[in-house]
């Protein structure tokens, strides 16, 4: 069965883990044994049951009500399986938040409808992540209908607002949707729900079944690219990658950069198992007709289209987690570079999308900025092939920041 990874954004106590435990609930993902575990535990707290309970793993976050680090969980529908991944909503873990992201092929959000809840700047900041991430899928859940007396006027307003931000930051209208919810109520999670009729749209799991089905083509056909993460030698010498663009085929002839090595592949194996061909996201051993010299970690192997760029030089979006300071370094393509020089041409606030000409690097906002690197670096634009246009920057070796390389 094949598993798509969905990462489950927004703000603290909007409902995020009841989502993910009624949905295990509804679709009879998740044992007896831990249902009544969670019932127990809800009853010990002196709550009605919790169905979030079956996802929080630590009594610290039952007691505290907040999800305290990412948590991974399987739900089955139909043909595919979902792996939800639940991210901290709250400030301080953000960086929980992005690790946990950054695994995720489709987002969906979380906001609450209540009045003194709804949208907060933490909501638009994980949209700004996930745009930056390379989530091009998003799903808008307005959660807690049911507290709203079903208004359909709160939804709407949810919806405009929200709507304009996520169009600012890059999302295409055709890949987001909105769906009025109660995740504790399971109204509109499986089943369209009589207490909101007049919305016509489909029930949440089926807007998630449908985007999982639509397989991005661009990246199937795309020119081949190989990101390289190690050789083995044991008598042949042997690179293992994985596959993040089109598709490589035996006796092709292809490019090795930065080193700029032609080679013609002679063998192929996935899975343990030889094949003539390998194609999106497949982990890959290739050995070539002749040997590949220098340290191949963190190479490139592409063939068709135009190549990626060997460059020292960066324009680069930043989204800023901690101070950048000297000495600073980028990883990228699984290796790290030293950073010669870094410029910041102006700062983007992140709840608003808008560029101001401040040159500090607020922690929580963006900031654009020219790189100068130590070496130059196969690179492509973020929009173009994500894995090879996004870093983390560290500032005096700790975790700065993750960037995007822009035009």
């Amino acid at each position: 069965m094949i598993i798509k990874n969905i990462t489950l954004l927004g703000h603290k106590d909007h409902g995020k883990s009841t989502l993910i435990g009624n949905l295990l609930i509804q679709t009879k993902s998740v044992t007896p044994a831990r249902i009544n575990e969670a019932k127990k535990t809800s009853k010990k707290l002196g709550r009605q049951f919790e169905p979030g309970y079956i996802l929080d793993s630590f009594s610290e976050e039952r007691e505290q009500e907040m999800t305290i680090d990412t948590t991974r969980a399987e739900m089955a529908y139909k043909d595919l399986a979902f792996a939800f991944i639940d991210v901290p909503g709250h400030e301080e873990l953000i960086k929980n938040m992005i690790s946990g992201a950054s695994y995720a092929e489709i987002a969906l959000l979380m906001v609450s409808a209540k009045k003194e809840e709804g949208i907060k700047d933490q909501t638009k900041r994980h949209l700004f992540i996930a745009k930056m991430l390379g989530i091009n899928k998003l799903i808008i859940a307005v959660n807690k209908m049911d507290l709203v007396g079903y208004s359909e006027d709160r939804f709407n307003q949810i919806r405009k607002e929200l709507g304009g931000f996520i169009a600012k930051i890059g999302f295409k209208a055709s890949n987001f949707y909105f769906v009025p919810v109660s995740a504790y109520n399971a109204d509109n999670l499986i089943k369209k729900s009589g207490d909101m009729s007049w919305y016509k749209g489909k029930p949440l799991v089926e807007l998630l079944y449908e985007q999982a089905k639509m397989e991005d083509k661009r990246k199937s056909t795309a020119p081949l690219r190989i990101v390289i993460q190690g050789a083995i030698e044991s008598g042949r010498q042997t690179v293992v990658g994985k596959v993040i663009s089109g598709r490589v085929k035996t006796g092709s002839m292809v490019s090795i950069l930065p080193f700029g090595y032609k080679a013609r592949i002679e063998s192929i194996v996935v899975k343990g198992k030889k094949a003539k061909s390998a194609g999106l996201s497949d982990d890959v051993a290739l050995t070539f007709e002749s040997r590949v010299s220098g340290n191949l970690r963190g190479t490139v192997v592409a063939e068709g289209g135009e190549a990626p760029k060997l460059t020292d030089k960066i324009n680069s979006l930043i989204f800023v987690t901690g101070g950048i300071k000297k000495p600073l370094k980028l990883r990228i393509n699984g290796n790290e570079v030293k950073c010669k020089a870094l410029e910041i041409a102006e700062q983007v606030d992140t709840t608003t999308g808008d560029a101001n000409e401040k040159k500090g690097a607020e922690v929580l906002n963006a900031v654009r900025a020219r790189i100068v690197l130590e070496k130059k670096v196969p690179i492509e634009d973020f929009d173009e092939v994500k894995e090879l246009g996004r870093f983390v920057l560290y500032g005096n070796n700790k975790f700065a920041g993750i960037g995007i390389i822009s035009p």
